[in-house]
């Protein structure tokens, strides 16, 4: 709204008007703003929810300081939640596509996981919403992104066409002619160039290719909205966990964001330019000081959880905005500790039932997953686990800082394999 107004007052010179047409000043007031609200009313959110005893429900798995989180207030996902959607309703421009889909997944997902949450406290029960309703929310995301991304005019790539000619008799030359259209392109790493077209999987179907390089497209749009969410979902077990990992994510993807929608800077680093996707930088700095201000509360000891209500908006939205830039390829690199999560928690159970069918007596990969719980457990020979390293358990703050680290380095190792051919 500031920014329609500041839009307004440039009509009539107003001094200082324009600085809401720079990208770099909107997306430092977005951060500073939500930053502000998350600190000064997430105390209040935080009191409320004690009031209303919204307390989390803890199950005894035997890990070092697990009860003592017992009725710490649970669904503060909302303070991240509204510390998002003010700055950019505030400074952002409504109009852009992008900043439209990205409001959209955060109030899609964050309704999700807070109806989620709602029957946990409701219900007393730790089960929550059926997972099936959770990934047909999931599915019903992917398919709003990927087909808005098909239909959407605004939504475009710039690419350079080069054409070949002969004049008096001179050899070709070569005109590079900028069009924005309409593409499946993405973004690997290890290759020149570093451009993937979904359609080159598709080329079997002739004149067709093109229509079915979208299919393919939106179904892997929707198998990341699923799977990164429901890998943050997994990693939020500890505190600060899952906030800390996630601004981490987030600075590399507000780069990439920023990068990519600056057409000079993505001209001089030969990458992808994506017209009008520079808006993202200013939500995606709402959302690092949201993250950064829940992270005040959230860490060790929480005096708030964030529940599915954050952490299925924080996966989702991660998983959106990577889309939106067309890096979602890189997310196995970038985001490989929601990953490994989910991978170990799938192991386990298979593993577990394949032992029970074979052996009568179900055998564990882990000491327990998710992976970051593995760490907590002090190995022993009374559990039947194929990896008893550690077997000294490692303190909570301890594991939170080492994953923090990992992060760390897979965000550098993101950007750097774009360097690599």
């Amino acid at each position: 709204m500031l920014y329609y107004l500041f839009e307004l007052l440039q009509e009539y010179n107003f001094p200082g008007s324009r600085l809401m047409s720079y990208i770099t000043f909107r997306s430092g007031a977005a951060l500073l703003l939500s930053l502000f609200i998350a600190l000064v009313f997430g105390r209040k959110i935080i009191d409320r929810l004690q009031l209303m005893q919204v307390g989390e429900i803890i199950r005894d798995l035997g890990l070092e300081g697990q009860m003592q989180k017992k009725g710490t207030p649970t669904m503060g996902g909302v303070i991240i939640i509204i510390s998002i959607l003010i700055p950019c309703l505030l400074v952002g421009d409504l109009s852009n596509i992008y900043m439209l889909l990205m409001l959209i997944a955060t109030v899609w997902l964050g309704t999700l996981g807070f109806c989620d949450d709602y029957i946990k406290v409701a219900r007393h029960d730790k089960e929550g919403m059926k997972g099936k309703f959770k990934i047909i929310g999931q599915v019903g995301l992917g398919l709003i992104v990927g087909l808005t991304m098909y239909f959407s005019p605004d939504i475009t790539q710039r690419q350079e066409s080069s054409v070949t000619y002969m004049a008096d008799n001179v050899e070709a030359v070569y005109v590079d002619t900028p069009q924005d259209v309409k593409s499946t392109q993405t973004t690997i790493p290890f290759v020149k160039n570093n451009n993937f077209d979904y359609a080159y999987l598709t080329q079997w179907l002739g004149d067709y290719a093109q229509a079915g390089g979208w299919i393919l497209f939106v179904l892997v749009v929707i198998v990341v909205v699923a799977a990164t969410s429901n890998g943050a979902n997994l990693t939020d077990g500890l505190d600060g966990l899952c906030a800390g990992t996630s601004a981490i994510i987030c600075v590399a993807l507000a780069i990439m964001a920023y990068l990519g929608g600056n057409v000079i800077y993505s001209t001089y680093l030969n990458i992808m330019y994506i017209p009008q996707s520079s808006e993202l930088v200013v939500f995606m700095s709402a959302f690092i000081g949201a993250l950064i201000g829940f992270l005040w509360y959230n860490a060790y000891p929480a005096q708030v959880f964030m529940g599915d209500t954050g952490s299925l908006t924080i996966g989702g939205i991660i998983a959106v905005f990577a889309i939106l830039i067309h890096k979602e390829l890189l997310i196995p690199i970038l985001c490989a500790i929601f990953f490994v999560e989910d991978l170990s928690v799938m192991m386990q159970v298979a593993y577990f039932k394949y032992t029970k069918r074979k052996c009568g007596q179900g055998r564990r990969i882990f000491k327990m997953t998710p992976l970051h719980h593995h760490f907590q457990k002090p190995g022993n020979s009374g559990i039947e686990a194929l990896v008893q390293a550690p077997l000294r358990a490692i303190p909570e703050s301890k594991i939170v800082t080492r994953f923090w680290i990992v992060g760390i380095f897979l965000a550098v190792i993101t950007f750097v394999t774009l360097k690599i051919r």
